[in-house]
């Protein structure tokens, strides 16, 4: 089914939804890895969203809802609802990710085209600290014996090469990008704003159809410590973490204030001494900072911002990260905790996508970046049914083309402030396109 802000969900829902969710085993060696998940999907639209060896893989479409708007959220989160309203829940686990779940992936932009799309899988397999679980959704009339791992996997075969790789410029060259970032410096230094976040986007396309397997294990293999996603064609290993929400506690992992590794251990310790002192990284990573905790104050009772970042290592690049965390303030009456996608809604776009004031960064964005971003730097990821769930910013990321397995956008962006220097941001956008050109090497 299919929703918009004017046209609300409607039909479309199979009745009953039975929800079956048991305890399984999944082979692994000696320590959990994320090829293990990965490894049980099969080429048809997979999604994924695993960290350092747990998360969850599904696949299959019980339902699939698109929004568009200002209202995206809301509509998500009203269709989801309905969702839920005509489910049996059988869960045998009860952990977070267990029970129905959604992916989702929403556009950076109100106006955007891309708009948003939450998709309900048929079949999901989840592993939380030791624990594997298996999550069926079926529409028979009546529970029937518990699924079994081994009846519902796809039959498997291992993803091939992509084979030879071009790129070239997107909607924007490289050169008339250094001229998007001196734009955006001279707003900065005319008082329009204080922060700009600008991107650029390459064109990829490859000799075969990519099989986004290939994509999603390279990305979990070489980037451990990031979420690496799949939701409708939106792929990547993201190292920012919007927000989680798990039993009235939210976390939101920001980063801003970038520099490239040199592949040399010895440099790249002075270069993370050199960024951990930088007065315009500091900067840039203080406005991101400050979004977020403002954003989160109306929903918590307390919280906790850290004064000073640390420097997140990554295999392309160095990071000032900061995890800002907080409790949701106590449910009254009938109220309940707001939901991890109405959170991530108010939280986008934060500083680190966009800029300070947003509102203001935002139009210079429309005005000056030349491209639809399309669900770049949006939220990406998955709730359940209380509402719980994980959403990342779809950073390092890629979109492939809907009619053309062979054609992808990369996409990268960078903090701008008044004492940027657009080679150096041009730089810093090539090392963040690292992660997707390993991907499809």
């Amino acid at each position: 089914m299919s929703t918009s802000p004017e046209t609300p969900v409607t039909g479309g829902v199979p009745r009953p939804l039975l929800v079956r969710t048991v305890e399984c085993d999944l082979p692994t060696g000696d320590a959990p890895d994320a090829a293990d998940l990965l490894d049980l999907l099969g080429p048809d639209a997979p999604l994924a969203w695993v960290r350092r060896g747990d998360g969850l893989v599904a696949w299959g479409e019980a339902v699939r809802v698109e929004v568009h708007g200002a209202d995206r959220f809301a509509a998500a989160e009203r269709a989801w609802q309905r969702v839920l309203e005509h489910a049996i829940i059988r869960d045998e686990v009860r952990l977070p990710g267990t029970g129905p779940v959604a992916f989702g992936s929403f556009a950076f932009d109100d106006d955007s085209p891309a708009g948003g799309v939450v998709v309900v899988p048929r079949v999901v397999v989840g592993r939380r600290d030791g624990r594997t679980w298996l999550t069926t959704l079926s529409t028979a009339g009546e529970l029937g014996p518990a699924p079994r791992l081994r009846d519902v996997v796809p039959h498997h075969h291992a993803p091939t090469s992509p084979g030879e790789v071009t790129y070239t410029d997107g909607a924007v060259d490289a050169d008339a990008w250094l001229d998007v970032v001196a734009r955006g410096i001279a707003a900065i230094r005319g008082g329009e704003v204080e922060k700009v976040v600008l991107a650029r986007e390459v064109h990829a396309r490859t000799e075969h159809p990519l099989d986004v397997r290939w994509a999603l294990q390279r990305l979990a293999d070489r980037y451990r410590s990031c979420w690496t996603f799949s939701v409708d064609g939106m792929i990547g290993a993201t190292p920012e973490l919007l927000v989680r929400s798990e039993r009235g506690l939210v976390t939101s992992r920001v980063l801003a204030g970038t520099i490239r590794r040199t592949g040399d251990d010895d440099a790249d310790m002075g270069r993370a001494a050199i960024l951990a002192h930088s007065s315009k990284d500091l900067e840039e990573h203080e406005y991101a900072v400050t979004s977020v905790a403002r954003a989160l104050a109306p929903f918590c009772s307390s919280s906790n911002v850290p004064d000073v970042p640390f420097v997140l290592p990554l295999p392309n690049v160095l990071h000032l990260a900061s995890d800002v965390t907080g409790v949701l303030t106590a449910p009254q009456g009938d109220d309940a905790h707001p939901s991890s996608l109405a959170l991530a809604a108010a939280l986008h776009p934060t500083a680190a996508v966009c800029g300070t004031p947003t509102q203001a960064a935002r139009a210079l964005i429309t005005r000056i970046e030349g491209m639809d971003r399309g669900r770049y730097a949006g939220p990406v990821g998955w709730f359940g049914a209380d509402g719980d769930g994980e959403w990342g910013i779809a950073l390092r990321s890629a979109e492939v083309d809907r009619d053309d397995p062979r054609r992808l956008r990369l996409f990268a962006g960078c903090g701008v402030v008044a004492a940027s220097d657009p080679a150096a941001e041009l730089a810093e956008s090539r090392a963040k396109l690292d992660p997707m050109r390993h991907a499809l090497s």
